[in-house]
């Protein structure tokens, strides 16, 4: 038990070991990440549906939390794109008092799963299902920007599914504004080419810096407005009151869906972004305390007037590529940010939607992984219908049914590939001495199988999967035998499938008069089955170590059963 609540986030690691070359170096990366962050904070906040504040709000308490409680070294934690959907949707079903519900909710599933050590397991989740939702994710993030970078005149609310989305924009295409275009095309432009001029400083930060120079210029001057935050949000620089979201059992249970929605996430793409930063740095992140970290950032972030964070892959590899040593730098980019919040939020009135429209458009470029689509077209089928499907569920439903059925399809396929990887074999003649070094010092003799005996050789695990493929092989063979081997040697393990399907043919065998003996059990197997009455089922004397005493045990029963007649 002790063990299990162990709780020691890198930051306390980090700091028995700390100076002033670190600090410099943490204080360099923590304000350019904080500056990258901004644009993107904004952005992800209103295309979430909430006001642009509410972005930063989050950016600041979840980036704080997430590096001083957190389990990476580098992680930056913050709004990210892959919640834009979920958030959106819960907003539109339960209110911003239901998201707060679900993200508290989601925060401690985080905590939970990372107190019980499952953080490996979200490993296991299949790269296609991930790859798919990602990128289903970022072409609905897509979808959503089209009305404000083209500046189209739509009445009433847009549809909120993918297909009836697209075709209200096809039916108002004709409504473009050229200056709203213009904008949104340039901040596309911008961001696209600024790396080739300098990869340390955002292009979505000097998107809209000329962007909203420009707006200013076209409407002061010109007599030409193009509609920027201010003109939808009223923003509200002052500090947010603490409240807590009122946790009742009925809210709880309509929103623990969408919750396990945000954390299942949430976990995915913080130990995601942490394992890419692992690559780099040459430290391995603790993924349990990181999925703690998470949790309490989720946790404090409704708190504050905030929407869910995870771990941010384009924030941590800035970080990284800045020279962030230590967890001290997202909390240097959270204290930027603030500083940013304090200071110069009126100041964000001005920047244009087109632009905004932009950067997010970037975005969902950079989520597609549309190149990692193309190489995994050479996977096997099982891997690209598993992939399809998720991306298709996530783009025309949601995320929520797309992660359901993309892991429960995805389980159903591995089951397949393990049932497909265990082979059942039967020998009636003799056995290959070359196979195994058992036979090394034994003649060829010793190998022959006697007449009335089969040998059924198992080659992989025996669970429920390949259990009744062993039965039917053994159903097809048209002599009945006296006795029956069979060879466990390459066995791992057995399930309880495989368990009941084993004594059910053991007893059957019985029944037509046939002994069964089993040959090469492991100590692993060996103990499962003396649990489940195996000993007395089939006998001590014919559950033998290897094959040359199965062989020797069966020309024993052959000889009794002659003698018998």
């Amino acid at each position: 038990m002790k063990q299990l609540v162990s709780f020691q986030p890198k930051l306390f690691q980090c700091l028995k070991t700390y100076n002033r070359e670190k600090f410099m170096a943490d204080l360099m990366a923590g304000i350019i990440v904080g500056i990258v962050a901004l644009p993107l904070a904004i952005a992800f906040g209103i295309a979430s549906g909430v006001s642009p504040e509410k972005g930063i709000i989050t950016a600041i308490v979840a980036g704080f939390a997430i590096s001083a409680f957190g389990g990476s070294r580098v992680q930056i934690g913050g709004p990210t794109g892959a919640f834009i959907i979920i958030i959106y949707g819960i907003i539109q079903q339960y209110g911003l008092e239901g998201l707060a519900i679900a993200t508290v909710l989601a925060g401690i599933f985080l905590i939970l799963l990372g107190v019980f050590r499952l953080g490996t397991i979200i490993r296991y989740i299949p790269y296609p299902i991930v790859i798919g939702f990602t990128s289903g994710i970022a072409l609905t993030i897509f979808t959503t920007q089209i009305k404000d970078l083209f500046g189209l005149t739509i009445e009433g609310a847009v549809p909120a599914d993918f297909i009836s989305k697209w075709g209200v924009y096809f039916e108002n295409f004709s409504s473009i504004d050229l200056p709203t275009t213009i904008v949104g095309i340039l901040s596309v432009a911008i961001i696209a080419l600024t790396p080739m001029v300098s990869k340390k400083i955002p292009g979505s930060l000097i998107a809209i810096i000329i962007m909203t120079i420009v707006g200013v210029i076209l409407t002061n001057f010109f007599g030409i407005h193009v509609d920027t935050i201010g003109d939808r949000f009223q923003i509200n620089p002052n500090v947010p009151e603490a409240t807590v979201p009122a946790l009742t059992w009925v809210s709880i249970k309509g929103l623990i869906s969408p919750a396990l929605t945000i954390a299942i996430l949430g976990a995915i793409e913080s130990l995601l972004s942490a394992t890419v930063a692992d690559g780099i740095i040459g430290h391995r992140h603790n993924s349990n305390q990181e999925l703690i970290g998470q949790g309490i950032a989720n946790i404090l972030s409704p708190i504050f007037g905030g929407i869910p964070a995870t771990g941010a892959i384009a924030r941590t590899m800035t970080n990284i590529n800045n020279g962030g040593k230590t967890p001290v730098a997202g909390i240097i980019h959270a204290i930027v940010l603030l500083l940013i919040y304090f200071f110069l939020m009126p100041l964000a009135a001005y920047i244009p939607m087109a632009c905004l429209a932009g950067v997010l458009v970037m975005v969902s470029y950079n989520m597609s992984g549309w190149r990692t689509i193309r190489q995994m077209m050479k996977n096997p089928k099982s891997d690209i219908t598993v992939l399809w499907l998720t991306f298709f569920l996530t783009v025309i439903f949601d995320l929520t049914i797309a992660i359901e059925v993309g892991i429960i399809l995805a389980c159903f396929l591995c089951m397949r590939r393990m049932a497909e990887t265990t082979q059942v074999s039967v020998l009636t003649e003799e056995i290959d001495p070359t196979e195994n070094t058992e036979f090394a010092n034994l003649s060829m003799d010793h190998l022959h199988i006697p007449e009335g005996v089969e040998v059924y050789e198992i080659d992989g695990p025996y669970f429920f999967g390949v259990a009744n493929k062993f039965e039917d092989i053994m159903n097809r063979m048209k002599d009945k035998p006296k006795v029956r081997i069979i060879r466990m040697r390459k066995v791992p393990f057995v399930d309880s499938t495989g368990i009941h399907n084993l004594t059910n043919l053991i007893e059957q065998s019985h029944r037509n008069g046939i002994t069964i003996i089993l040959s090469g059990v492991n100590d692993r197997v060996r103990a499962v089955l003396e649990k489940n009455g195996f000993n007395g089922l089939v006998g001590v004397n014919n559950i033998c170590d290897n094959i040359t005493d199965a062989l020797v045990v069966a020309k024993h029963h052959l000889k009794r059963k002659k003698n018998k007649k």
